[in-house]
């Protein structure tokens, strides 16, 4: 969710250049704006409301006549893409006329999506965001590049040009809208009101009236028919219709006067009972409490730093205060997400931002957004940052308190409790089994589902356990190849786990350990088309389940059962809570950085032997980049950011520099790095002639060597060893 910098400027795709652009290799500190509250602008802060541009006419046949004056003043501010930002707008005497315009299908590249189409929009850094295409007449600008679509974002009225292959019709409602942003963002809820109510007013669709004073009442009928598929008349409802009666109107009363009836504008007294306008108050809640905070009347445990609401759910983990139940929520799901540029997609603090400064430490991932720091450090801090080069966060520079902003002094071990309190449920404790005396333990048995390159079967051996039988599901055939080669067929290779059978189980049980970790995919808030637990590659955690009840000890049957369940850290706070009380258990959250030279934070769910307890490097860990490089390579870093299966995930800091310096040059991480890295034997993955992107994407599938020994290690108390 990055944006290009370049000097002083951050050139978005939403926003157009105020000025000249500075020469690009003027150092100077980065800073950019955030995905969920992209949109938001300094405007709605503002005493009166600012105006919108208009919306275009639903008709196909009846385009408006090309903008006003008044529309092309309102465009001078807007968030144009970076397509447009190149071309002049269009003379009036060459903008086609609406007859020429309605003749013939203005968008030929049967991608879909034509003019007056609602849809879900998204840009490079920014998240999904509701808007309408539009015909190129209305934007003041040029027509769309093939497979491009111009775009008017509900919200604010501002134009885009957008990828079609980046647009999903509004009826794909339930998987692109966020309840995160929606509960704090004003200029979300504002967008995803017009956008409904448009719908609604396409397909017929009469609401319930909500109570007069709650505007949440009012919107919560218009969520809830969204949410269920837009039914009765479903995607077919929504279309724009090909006779229009709508005109000029409509954009009034979607932008206009629905807008201030069902979300009032910012700082507006109106006198009401429970109707909280909550993205405002917030915002002034938070002031209020920062200041009696620094006069010493309050103590700032009692109230959410990221929010300023009360009362606190838990503690903030890396800085004194606390978080409430939503600002919780949307920290466990958004603390571990990671832009392509390797830093933080929100704010340390808030988990949110409109605009966020980059820290200028090569070693550092994080950032803070502008809000933060001129509420919680001083007002101007943020600008004061800007000026700084390089700027250094407040996790890097000394232990001392900034204004309101205290960090924590033991916030590692707070960050772990942090994730580890999360007990969205409560479960009975896991059964403790007592250590088997050395003379009575037998060779372990094993069950990997979802195998990939046989880590856990590596880690057994080097930990010198004798492994009787290890059965290993896998798919993918270079994986498997790899623990063919490269454990001389020990591991008895097996079909997909959704073919496996209690009768399979008989068979090659009875099973001391059963391991594994589902696909991440589906599960990942990365991925904006992800299906969720209950669709695609995320139901696959089911056949784990299934097959896990399957292995465990028959009743009566009085030996040692373990298992492990791992998955992504940046998955919805619904779907881990769905996956621990199928578990029934809590995850533990484990992030390889403390012993390697990589992040990578996962989620553990098991019944492992002191599997919370604090994650200590072994003398053979290599904890830096220079440990992990061949002879006469230099680590520009210190550490890296998490290798994925993608090749762009190696380039590091928000200029994307590679990693290494070899012959005064800068390189790519090679394969071998990258393997001692994940803690492997140099030239694990060399199997089969695959290449150096072959052998990526099966390390970035797979567990960081040293993280499953640490939780393998307590399992030597059970089972015999060499």
């Amino acid at each position: 969710m990055s944006l290009q910098v370049f000097g002083h400027l951050v050139l978005s795709a939403l926003d157009p250049c105020p000025c000249p652009v500075p020469a690009p290799n003027r150092a100077v500190p980065a800073y950019r704006y955030e995905c969920d509250s992209a949109f938001q602008r300094k405007e709605e802060s503002q005493e009166e409301p600012r105006e919108l541009g208009l919306l275009q006419s639903e008709s196909f046949h009846d385009y408006p006549s090309p903008p006003s004056v008044e529309l092309l003043d309102q465009d001078q501010d807007s968030k144009d893409s970076a397509h447009g930002l190149d071309s002049p707008p269009p003379s009036r005497e060459s903008s086609s006329s609406p007859t020429e315009t309605a003749s013939q299908p203005e968008y030929k590249d049967s991608k879909g999506f034509g003019v007056g189409e609602l849809v879900w929009g998204k840009i490079k850094g920014f998240s999904w965001w509701p808007g309408i295409v539009v015909t190129w007449c209305v934007t003041g600008k040029r027509l769309a590049t093939p497979g491009m679509r111009w775009l008017q974002w509900f919200g604010d009225g501002k134009f885009s040009e957008v990828s079609a292959d980046k647009l999903y019709c509004i009826t794909a409602f339930p998987k692109y809208f966020s309840q995160a942003s929606y509960t704090r963002l004003a200029s979300y809820r504002r967008a995803v009101f017009q956008a409904l109510e448009m719908a609604g007013r396409r397909a017929g669709q009469v609401f319930p009236a909500g109570e007069q004073d709650s505007p949440e009442g009012q919107v919560k009928p218009m969520l809830e028919w969204a949410q269920s598929g837009f039914l009765p008349k479903g995607p077919e409802g929504v279309k724009p219709p090909t006779h229009s009666t709508e005109n000029g109107s409509l954009s009034s009363q979607v932008l206009g006067a629905g807008l201030s009836e069902y979300f009032p504008p910012p700082k507006r007294q109106k006198p009401s009972v429970g109707g909280a306008k909550a993205g405002i108050e917030e915002v002034c809640t938070r002031e209020q409490v920062v200041h009696e905070v620094l006069k010493g009347s309050r103590s700032i445990e009692e109230f959410c730093l990221s929010c300023g609401r009360t009362p606190v759910k838990t503690f903030h983990p890396l800085f004194e205060g606390g978080l409430c139940q939503a600002c919780k929520d949307v920290y466990l799901e958004t603390s571990y997400m990671y832009d392509d540029d390797g830093y933080q997609s929100y704010c340390t603090v808030c988990c949110g931002g409109r605009e966020v400064l980059l820290c200028g430490n090569a070693n550092c991932c994080r950032c803070f957004c502008v809000d933060c720091l001129d509420v919680l450090v001083g007002v101007g801090c943020s600008e004061q940052a800007r000026a700084l080069d390089p700027w250094r966060c407040y996790m890097c520079q000394p232990p001392q308190r900034y204004g309101a902003l205290a960090r924590r002094h033991d916030w590692t071990l707070k960050l772990q409790e942090f994730f580890i309190s999360d007990n969205g449920q409560e479960f009975e404790s896991a059964k403790i089994y007592p250590a088997v005396p050395a003379e009575q333990r037998r060779p372990i048995r094993v069950l990997s589902l979802f195998d990939g390159i046989a880590t856990g079967y590596l880690v057994l051996k080097d930990l010198g356990f004798r492994v009787e039988e290890y059965i290993a599901s896998e798919v993918c055939e270079d994986s498997i190849s790899v623990g063919v080669v490269r454990h001389e067929g020990k591991i008895k290779h097996v079909h997909d786990v959704r073919n496996i059978t209690r009768k399979d189980i008989a068979d090659w049980g009875p099973f001391d350990l059963v391991i594994g970790g589902s696909p991440c995919n589906d599960l990942s808030i990365v991925n904006p088309a992800r299906k969720g637990l209950f669709e695609g590659t995320g139901r696959l955690f089911f056949e784990f389940y299934r097959l896990l009840n399957a292995s465990k000890p028959r009743e009566g049957e009085d030996r040692p059962f373990f298992w492990l369940f791992e998955n992504v850290v940046a998955m919805g706070v619904s779907d881990k809570r769905d996956i621990s009380r199928f578990l029934e258990c809590n995850p533990v959250m484990i992030d390889a950085i403390e012993v390697s030279a990589a992040h990578r934070a996962r989620y553990f769910w098991g019944n492992l032997p002191g599997m919370n307890r604090p994650l200590c490097p072994s003398g053979t860990d290599k904890l830096q980049l220079q440990d992990c490089l061949e002879h006469s390579r230099v680590a520009k870093f210190g550490k890296v950011r998490t290798i994925t299966t993608r090749s762009n995930s190696i380039k590091q800091g928000k200029d994307q520099h590679f990693p290494v310096i070899m012959n005064g040059k800068e390189d790519i991480l090679w394969c071998t790095e990258m393997e001692r890295i994940f803690g492997f034997p140099v030239h694990y993955t060399d199997v089969s002639n695959m290449g150096r992107g072959a052998r990526q994407k099966l390390l970035g599938r797979s567990w960081s060597v040293p993280v499953i020994r640490h939780l393998f290690a307590p399992l030597k108390d059970y089972f015999a060893c060499e």
